[in-house]
């Protein structure tokens, strides 16, 4: 394997067409010619043969460095995958007949996840003849909810899956927004 490169190109010698049309360095057409010649050619400026354009007729093929090229290809791809922001949906579970410091505890397990950047599903469990009841998880959902309104805002409204009554919160500043851990306090010691 030559690399992390989405895109495997042919090069030098693994070219199987016979002529091919060849792309200088700087991006002129220097005409079709044969795979022979072009080779020289590449070899003479201290160059590769990159097929770019396997499917023409002939196949399009450029001058250039290689492993320059390769380089560039995986800086490119690490940074994309930098900026790419990775959203997790974590679960809290609860039942409909929680206590009132229990559905704190929980409250406060949301907060710190969605504090976190994560997106939370909260999650109230019927069992037996509790399901006849919605009502009851509707109020627990919308307490939490309105308890964590300053840090989170409601992404999917309550709704029914099975035996479960669930509302998705997502935080109100993403993840890459905020500052890590420390670098306020530092900010605020040294103005």
């Amino acid at each position: 394997m030559r690399g992390d490169i989405t895109k495997e190109l042919t090069i030098n010698e693994e070219i199987r067409a016979s002529e091919v049309r060849v792309i200088g360095e700087t991006g002129e057409n220097l005409g079709t010619m044969s795979l022979d010649k072009a080779l020289q050619i590449a070899r003479d400026r201290d160059l590769d043969l990159v097929e770019v354009a396997p499917t023409a007729r002939p196949p399009v093929c450029r001058l250039l460095d290689y492993g320059r090229y390769k380089y560039h290809q995986a800086k490119k791809e690490r940074e994309s995958r930098k900026h790419h922001k990775v959203s997790t949906l974590r679960e809290v579970r609860m039942r409909v007949a929680i206590s009132e410091h229990d559905l704190e505890g929980k409250t406060k397990v949301v907060k710190k996840l969605l504090e976190e950047g994560d997106k939370v599903r909260i999650a109230v469990m019927f069992r037996g003849r509790e399901i006849t009841r919605p009502e009851l998880a509707w109020k627990i959902l919308q307490k939490v909810s309105t308890s964590l309104k300053e840090y989170a805002h409601v992404e999917k409204l309550p709704s029914m899956e099975g035996r479960f009554m669930s509302v998705i919160l997502a935080p109100k500043t993403p993840k890459s927004a905020r500052e890590p851990k420390g670098t306020a306090d530092a900010k605020a010691k040294n103005p």
